[in-house]
């Protein structure tokens, strides 16, 4: 049976802490309005039926109008029903394909005074009742396994959602400094995260301290290597767009840089609570152990850990790039020549400089752990009775 631990003074104060920081980041103008035309509304809409005779297939790609009849299901004027249209450019990764029956997200054009519908855009189908059901789910099954911790958990996932869309991105397109921005962004999240969740006791201070000695170590390795693999940040999906977007002034070299060791720092932060967690755990079983003990103790776990979490990043990245290196493979192309593709050259660099941080924050962490964790008066008062045991045992001899 589970059980539900109640929260200490200090988690409360850190969870209503944290709670009133994401609101107020949450309503933190970005500077970036919605550019959308005042006539616009958006609703959701029924496909009542489709006419595809306009629609012009060659092979499985499909280009023309789809026009469709739906019926709006949201808005001023719910219960309506119009005719709508759905332009299809050939692009399978972005055009959408409708069936009666299916439900939509609609923009609905307005006459001036809003009296009227002047036009209908079906932009996709409508998901964002589903996401919100797959996110209460997600919560539910948290909470119920981890309980306050579960909670706490959760507090933390949302803050840093908040973060990253309120502060992190909007702060790259004002063209702020990637590097240092992210680095910021990410010594704001460690600290939230950890502090939250293991609390603002010798555990966190060990998680957060081996944590950003890790991510450090990540972001000189992603700054080096980038540049000696002579690699830019246009590699990455819709970021030429950015620069035909009016953001020309952007350096997509340093944002791509940055998104390596920020995409790599949770990982890094699971393996520095794994390491702090089992030395304060050994610690609390046996008071006495010396510094040297518990720093073996960790770099142990540490090795373990580390064992795990390097091919999960190669894993997680590779995942990404599965269809294109199917490509290669069915047309042949030699290994010597993929390798050296600058997009999949920028997927090496991203899975082996993340990798490189895990390693070395495992280490790092086992001695910031026992040098803080230990009780070093007892450490001292040890080793001055391991010294009075050898010289007596000296003098017998």
């Amino acid at each position: 049976m589970l059980s539900f631990k109640l929260p200490t003074k200090s988690d409360l104060l850190l969870v209503s802490f944290l709670l009133i920081l994401s609101i107020g980041i949450l309503f933190i103008p970005t500077g970036f309005s919605n550019n959308s035309n005042a006539n616009n509304l958006r609703v959701q809409a029924r496909i009542l039926s489709t006419d595809n005779s306009m629609i012009v297939e060659t092979g499985i790609i499909k280009t023309g109008t789809q026009n469709l009849h739906i019926k709006l299901l949201t808005g001023k004027f719910k219960g309506l029903e119009i005719d709508a249209f759905n332009e299809l450019i050939g692009r399978m990764e972005f055009d959408k394909f409708f069936t009666p029956g299916d439900k939509t997200l609609t923009v609905l054009n307005l006459s001036a005074d809003h009296s009227k519908i002047v036009s209908a855009n079906v932009i996709d189908h409508y998901r964002i009742n589903l996401e919100a059901f797959l996110l209460a789910l997600f919560i539910i099954f948290l909470i119920a396994f981890a309980g306050w911790t579960g909670v706490k958990a959760m507090l933390s996932f949302l803050f840093a959602g908040i973060t990253i869309w309120k502060l992190l991105l909007p702060g790259l397109l004002k063209g702020y400094s990637p590097i240092l921005l992210s680095l910021g962004i990410v010594a704001l999240l460690t600290s939230a995260i950890i502090f939250l969740v293991a609390g603002t006791n010798k555990k966190g201070l060990t998680a957060f301290l081996g944590a950003m000695s890790g991510v450090a170590i990540t972001c000189f390795m992603a700054i080096l290597f980038g540049f000696l693999f002579n690699i830019h940040g246009a590699i990455k999906p819709f970021s030429e767009t950015l620069l035909y977007s009016g953001y020309n002034y952007l350096n997509l070299t340093n944002i791509f840089l940055a998104g390596v060791f920020i995409s790599s720092s949770g990982a890094v932060m699971d393996v520095a609570m794994d390491i702090a967690a089992s030395q304060t755990e050994v610690h609390q079983q046996k008071p006495n152990i010396s510094v040297r003990e518990l720093r073996h103790s960790g770099m142990t776990v540490g090795k373990a850990v580390v064992g795990t979490m390097t091919t999960t990043l190669l894993l997680a990245y590779s995942g990404g790039f599965s269809a294109l290196l199917m490509v290669f493979i069915a047309q042949g192309t030699p290994m010597i020549n993929i390798l050296n593709l600058n997009y999949v050259s920028g997927e090496i660099l991203h899975t082996l400089v993340g990798s490189f941080g895990l390693v070395l924050v495992a280490p790092f962490t086992a001695i910031i752990g026992a040098w803080v964790i230990a009780d070093k008066k007892k450490d001292r008062v040890n080793s001055q009775a391991n010294m009075v045991q050898e010289d007596e045992a000296v003098k017998v001899l």
